[in-house]
C-alpha cells in the first residue's frame, strides 16, 4: 500500500522506440537492404562453389573408377607377352618337359604379381568350416573321426584381397 505522499505509478513493460528522423530511419533501412544483399550474395557463391566441389568430385570418381584396373593390367601384360611365346613355341617343340616347365614359370609370374597387389590364396583343406572363408557344397561323411565338420576336400580356391575375402572356397565338409 503506497504511503501518503507516494503516488501509485505502474511500470510499462512495453519499450518506447526512440524517435528516429525519417531520414535516418531510411538510411538504417538501406544498409540492412545492402547488407541483405551481401549475405544473399555470399551465400549464392557458396552454394555455386559447392556444387562445383560435388560435381567435379563426382566426376573423379567416375574417372578413378574408370581408370582403377590400369595399373594391374600393366603389370599383367608380361605374362600375356610370355603367353603369347609359350604358345608359340608350343607349336614347334617336341620337349613337353621343357613347355612344361615354361608354363610352370609364367604362372608362377603371375602368381607373383598378384601376390604383390595384396591377392593370397586361402587354405582350407583340414581346417575347421567357416562361413566367413568357405562356402559348403556338399557333406561327405568324414574319413575320420578328426576330420568332423573339417573341410575335407576343396572345390574351387578362396582368395582374399588385402584381407577381405573377395572369393570363397568351395569345400566339402566332413559329417
Amino acid at each position: 500500500m503506497p504511503e501518503s505522499g507516494e503516488q501509485n505509478t505502474e511500470t510499462n513493460n512495453t519499450q518506447e522506440l526512440p524517435e528516429v528522423p525519417v531520414n535516418e530511419a531510411e538510411k538504417k533501412i538501406a544498409e540492412l537492404e545492402e547488407q541483405v544483399a551481401q549475405l544473399n550474395d555470399k551465400y549464392l557463391r557458396i552454394y555455386s562453389e559447392f556444387d562445383n566441389f560435388r560435381r567435379r568430385t563426382a566426376k573423379e570418381r567416375v574417372e578413378i573408377l574408370n581408370t582403377a584396373g590400369e595399373e594391374i593390367i600393366k603389370n599383367l601384360l608380361p605374362v600375356i607377352d610370355n603367353f603369347e611365346r609359350a604358345l608359340k613355341t608350343n607349336e614347334n617343340a617336341t620337349d613337353v618337359k621343357a613347355v612344361n616347365e615354361g608354363v610352370n614359370l609364367i604362372a608362377q609370374m603371375f602368381r607373383n604379381i598378384l601376390q604383390q597387389k595384396g591377392l593370397q590364396a586361402m587354405t582350407s583343406i583340414g581346417e575347421p568350416f567357416n562361413t566367413d572363408l568357405h562356402e559348403a557344397i556338399t557333406e561327405i561323411p568324414s574319413p575320420s573321426p578328426d576330420l568332423k565338420g573339417k573341410v575335407v576336400d576343396e572345390v574351387e580356391k578362396g582368395y582374399s584381397l588385402n584381407g577381405k575375402v573377395i572369393r570363397f572356397a568351395k569345400v566339402v565338409v566332413g559329417a
